[in-house]
């Protein structure tokens, strides 16, 4: 009996959908990608309008070939790949890889229908964006054709990528070393992490204090409170006004014996708005604040919940599609949840009408939905025996954020109490302080998305009733350097700035890692190395535009316009193409005069040659001047890095910086190996409990 196949990305995936469906269905898995551009040549043919060389990688090649003999065996062929342009992109190079043909009198004469028992009658195309019975139902129901579209927009990316990358690298190869590979959304991101580290080294920091005291209504001397000083006279005090401890003395001089009174008190009501549903970004810009998971292993939890978790009683889907720039929510979703408020929380927290959300993302594309559980009903508790620990907490990320969405508004009281302080001499001045508190008064969406909050009670005083004040102290401050970009604040940024897409935050990420050009600091922060200091740079000073944020922010609006069918792919690369030749061909000229060697005193221990310093992946290093005829190298000695700080653990020797095998920063006693003392924590930073915020 002739029967349907359903082509997916995944193995689970295929588990998953097949529980829906009845036995005239085979549902298999491509494994991914099937044909690839070829990873030992360009691949683009730059002559005649960039046609794209396509093969099948290896990996690829036995589930090819068990799709083939799948392909025999049906009448009917659904590809059922992911709703975005790469899953557009997949179901395309199946139709190409397994000599597919979009109706029936082109199969007749097909070597592939020839073998076969059956021809095939049809080639369909569904999308969903979860693994749930009644979306998989709905998806066949409503079946298309390929997005050609789309197709060509992720063909677009992939060209120019590799142009950019095959053309790019052995020019740093000429200038560095061999090795080293520049892509292109990537070199922008780098470009933020070197700009941010050089205002870091760049930043003075500056001395300020501020003024606090502590008063009571003199009716009631136990009901103390902090007041800041806000004005002196005519004077509003920013933070800069006083910026030497004198001034601060100064200040605090002239307030002994002032006369203390209430200036005023606004009491209000605050209400703070639940957060939109996750997208992309924020999913793993909270992951990574609340839960500690870099954007790739969010991304990789995620993609193991939404192609389905066996609960028991077979796999299911857990969260819809999780690569997505969306706000929107399923009427469906935002009924359930409803239901379950009522149900569980009572009526106090329901809303009248449900909270829908625009989205507002700078290029947003794929706009289907935001991440949400596909039943919102199925509570992270119910389902944690079946999860493991990293599903588990990502799932309740999700579950709180979505029901969130549907809870009323938090409500806190909020108290501002001013304060005048007369100075007592032939020119009084008045000096304003002020104190500011919040109560909550109803927990709304708190109750199942906690956010960190502090009650601070302030007493009940009115206008002009004479308070007594008790101290009078002064605070030093140094003001800040910017901070240095997490994985979090750097997928913010980057969306923020129109650059990558939602299925590119994450392999950004890894990749300037992977390459050596950007390390981790402290196991949270994203710092340049040495290698990748030198390749930003190479990069701003020969190809400013590659590593321009508007520039490739410009490129992504172009992919979208090819996705809309508004532009060819083929015209755009050309525009891009034709000018970077011309100068990448400059540049080339450049770089065959040979750069200065970096001499040293000293010499081989093998030969008795000059020794060198030389740039690898790892950073500097000696070489013997004599290469290649001779290749003794040696690790460069510096002086290391110390923090100020002695060893906790021997007293005697002090803790610098040290790096593992594998380049990973840590930190140790500068008397290893007679002190064995190593944190992958600063030991001079606080060890902080992770904060719900």
């Amino acid at each position: 009996m002739a029967k349907t196949l359903i082509i997916v990305e995944s193995p689970t995936k295929a588990r998953t959908i097949s529980r829906f469906l009845g036995n005239d269905f085979i549902v298999e898995s491509s494994f991914g990608h099937v044909r690839d551009l070829p990873a030992s040549q360009l691949g683009v043919d730059v002559e005649h309008d960039f046609s794209p060389k396509y093969v099948i990688p290896p990996k690829a090649r036995p589930a090819l070939k068990k799709l083939k003999e799948a392909v025999k065996k049906v009448t009917r062929i659904i590809l059922a790949t992911d709703e975005d342009r790469e899953g557009e992109a997949i179901a395309w190079h199946l139709t190409q890889a397994l000599d597919l043909e979009n109706n029936k009198s082109q199969n007749t004469n097909s070597k592939q229908t020839q073998n076969s028992k059956f021809k095939i009658q049809k080639i369909e195309r569904i999308v969903f964006h979860e693994i749930t019975e009644g979306a998989i139902q709905d998806a066949l129901a409503h079946p298309r054709t390929i997005d050609m579209k789309r197709v060509d927009a992720q063909q677009a990316r992939r060209v120019l990528d590799r142009l950019v990358g095959y053309k790019l690298s052995p020019f740093l190869w000429k200038k560095v070393f061999r090795g080293l590979s520049a892509g292109r959304v990537q070199s922008v991101a780098v470009r933020l992490i070197v700009e941010r580290e050089r205002e870091i080294e760049k930043f003075v920091s500056q001395e300020y204090w501020t003024i606090h005291a502590r008063v009571a209504p003199a009716r009631d001397a136990s009901a103390l409170f902090d007041a800041t000083l806000i004005k002196r006279g005519e004077t509003v005090l920013d933070k800069f006004v006083m910026g030497t401890k004198e001034d601060a003395a100064s200040t605090v001089h002239a307030l002994t014996n002032a006369a203390w009174s209430v200036a005023a008190v606004e009491k209000r009501a605050v209400t703070k708005n639940p957060p939109s549903p996750f997208t992309t970004s924020t999913l793993q810009q909270d992951a990574f604040r609340r839960l500690g998971f870099s954007t790739k292993q969010t991304m990789m939890v995620a993609q193991q919940l939404y192609e389905g978790v066996d609960l028991g009683g077979g796999a299911a889907g857990l969260i819809t599609y999780m690569r997505t720039d969306s706000l929107n929510l399923s009427e469906e979703a935002l009924r359930a949840a409803s239901e379950w408020i009522q149900k569980e929380l009572g009526k106090t927290y329901a809303l009248a009408v449900p909270r829908r959300f625009k989205t507002k993302t700078k290029g947003a594309q794929e706009a289907h939905e935001a991440i949400r559980p596909t039943d919102p009903r199925r509570t992270p508790e119910s389902i944690k025996e079946f999860l493991d620990p990293r599903q588990f907490k990502l799932y309740d990320l999700i579950w709180r954020r979505f029901m969130a969405t549907q809870l009323p508004q938090a409500v806190f009281d909020a108290t501002t109490i001013d304060v005048n302080a007369v100075t007592n001499n032939q020119s009084p001045v008045i000096y304003v302080f002020r104190a500011t508190g919040q109560v909550m008064r109803f927990d709304g969406f708190l109750k199942i998305y906690p956010i960190k909050t502090t009650d601070t009670m302030l007493p009940d005083v009115i206008p002009e009733e004479p308070l007594v004040c008790s101290d009078v102290r002064p605070e030093e401050h140094h003001t800040q350097p910017p901070p240095r970009f997490t994985e979090a604040t750097l997928v913010k940024i980057l969306e923020a700035n129109g650059i990558g897409r939602p299925s590119t935050y994450a392999p950004i990420i890894s990749t300037i890692q992977d390459r050596g050009y950007v390390e981790r600091f402290e196991r949270k922060y994203l710092k340049p190395t040495e290698t990748g200091l030198l390749v930003n740079d190479l990069l701003v000073a020969h190809f400013p535009k590659i590593v321009d944020l508007q520039f490739t922010a410009r490129i992504e609006e172009e992919f979208d316009e090819i996705a809309q069918g508004e532009k060819q792919w083929k015209p755009v690369i050309q525009a891009f193409y034709a000018p970077f030749a011309v100068h990448l061909a400059e540049k080339y000229e450049e770089v065959q005069k040979v750069a200065p060697i970096e001499m040293t005193d000293e010499v081989c221990e093998k030969c008795g040659k000059p020794m060198v310093i030389k740039l690898g992946r790892f950073g500097k290093f000696l070489a013997c001047s004599g290469f290649p005829d001779c290749k003794t190298t040696k690790r460069l000695n510096r002086e290391p890095d110390t923090i100020g700080m002695k060893c906790p653990k021997c007293i005697e020797g002090d803790v610098i910086v040290r790096r593992t095998a594998r380049r990973k920063i840590f930190y140790g006693c500068s008397r290893y190996p007679k002190c064995d003392f190593a944190s992958w924590q600063n030991p001079m930073l606080p060890t902080k409990e992770k904060e719900i915020e």
